[in-house]
């Protein structure tokens, strides 16, 4: 089964907006407390409270910090957030801040010592290192100086800790990301005032797909942008999936015309969630995608490459026919047939790897057999068979031919004698007339 997790950032994502999306998903706020209460901090409480943002619910991440007996309340405690999509609760670019903003190896330090898995702990570390390297070439420092302003306050190393714990917490095996809605505008930074996006979220963003609508504010953080670049492994819209889950995460500000949310779908490919138990006598039904284009320019040496690239990154069957194209030339159609949530992918190989220009794409349904791999002994090795049944009948069984070819070349003898050899063993099987009727 493969667990998907799409991201909606259509206003934008930020830190505590992702957080109060995976906690309205599903993820128990006792967790998140666990895992960053490891991480030996003690001026901060963390809650979550029921909100409603143009009239729909939604959780909201509340982070609480504890101010030393004499200082001035930073902007982030009074919860004065500065227009933007919540500048992580104000702390990203707000002025005037009095507690820390630690180093590098200050905050490796913190991630290292906690409690989180192993990989965690490596992912959240890549994060912050990541930011810093971004830092060093705005600001031209070393590496080993930079002060990360933008996300070095206790509140943004909650959010990214907490953020890698929560996303990580669903297990997905895929995890899908809307185009980011940066906001516009003007935002004060740690070093003057700049155009929406700020520069560290530009250089995060860059890349990906986003664009600029609604409220002349910020909406997209560097938090957020630094922990979405961060796990998602591709941008676009909704992939084909039984959503199971939905969480929504609310921003600081309450606009009038939107709902300033960060939503969360959890669920399962479509073409798995999909698949119908088969009725007695009757083959399943699942979902695939076609992907197809004509191509009459192209090194016929790359076209056995593109088969086994495209392969290996899910596709279900390739196949190639000859056309006749315009001005009279002979031409291939390409065709894929893959699984729906594979479909970005592929065609990302197809236009890295080929000349087209273009890729047409529609989804079909189509009925299939139960398959098994039965493995049986032969003089020369083992031969897998694959073994083909319409409610529960054994309809068509036959060897694997690679493996059957490699043990022909092995031992040197006709490739059909191992085919031969491989259905008699299967045939002599205990109860293969009786699997056969």
């Amino acid at each position: 089964m493969t667990k998907i997790l799409y991201l909606d950032c259509f206003s934008g994502v930020s830190g505590d907006m992702l957080l109060g999306a995976c906690l309205d998903a599903g993820v128990p706020l006792a967790d998140v407390r666990a895992a960053l209460g490891s991480l030996g901090l003690d001026d901060y409480a963390i809650a979550s409270e029921r909100v409603l943002r143009a009239g729909v619910s939604a959780t909201r991440w509340v982070l609480e910090e504890r101010v030393p007996a004499g200082s001035v309340p930073s902007q982030e405690i009074t919860h004065a957030h500065h227009a933007g999509e919540d500048g992580d609760r104000g702390g990203a670019h707000a002025q005037g801040q009095q507690h820390p903003h630690r180093h590098l190896p200050a905050i490796e330090k913190l991630i290292a010592r906690s409690a989180l898995a192993p990989a965690s702990r490596d992912r959240a570390i890549a994060l912050f290192r990541r930011l810093a390297a971004i830092e060093a070439e705005v600001h031209q420092m070393p590496l080993d100086r930079i002060h990360l302003h933008e996300v070095g306050a206790l509140d943004s190393i909650i959010d990214i800790v907490g953020g890698v714990f929560a996303l990580e917490w669903f297990g997905a095996d895929r995890i899908v990301c809307s185009p980011l809605n940066l906001g516009s505008g003007m935002v004060r930074c740690a070093h003057g005032t700049f155009p929406v996006p700020a520069p560290a979220t530009a250089r995060l963003a860059q890349g990906v797909p986003v664009y600029q609508d609604g409220p002349a504010v910020e909406l997209t953080t560097p938090t957020g942008a630094l922990l979405v670049t961060g796990f998602a492994d591709a941008f676009g819209p909704l992939p084909a999936m039984r959503v199971d889950a939905i969480g929504y995460g609310a921003g600081s500000r309450d606009f009038a015309d939107r709902p300033n949310v960060l939503r969360i779908l959890v669920g399962r490919a479509e073409a798995e969630a999909g698949r119908e138990a088969p009725a007695p006598g009757a083959p399943s039904r699942e979902r695939v995608t076609l992907l197809t284009f004509e191509i009459d320019d192209m090194n016929p040496q790359i076209y056995g490459f593109l088969i086994d690239m495209l392969l290996k990154a899910g596709a279900l069957d390739v196949y190639y026919t000859a056309v006749q194209m315009k001005k009279s030339r002979p031409g291939t159609l390409v065709t894929v047939m893959a699984p729906p949530d594979r479909r970005a992918a592929l065609s990302a190989i197809l236009f890295r790897e080929t000349t087209t220009l273009g890729v047409r794409y529609h989804d079909e349904e189509r009925e299939v057999l139960d398959r098994e791999i039965v493995p049986v002994t032969t003089p020369w090795g083992a031969v897998p068979i694959k073994v083909a049944r319409l409610g529960g009948v054994v309809t068509n069984a036959a060897p694997e031919f690679e493996a059957c070819a490699v043990l022909a070349r092995t031992h040197d003898v006709p490739v059909k004698d191992i085919q031969a050899a491989a259905m008699k063993a299967w045939l002599d099987m205990p109860g293969a007339a009786a699997r056969r009727a």
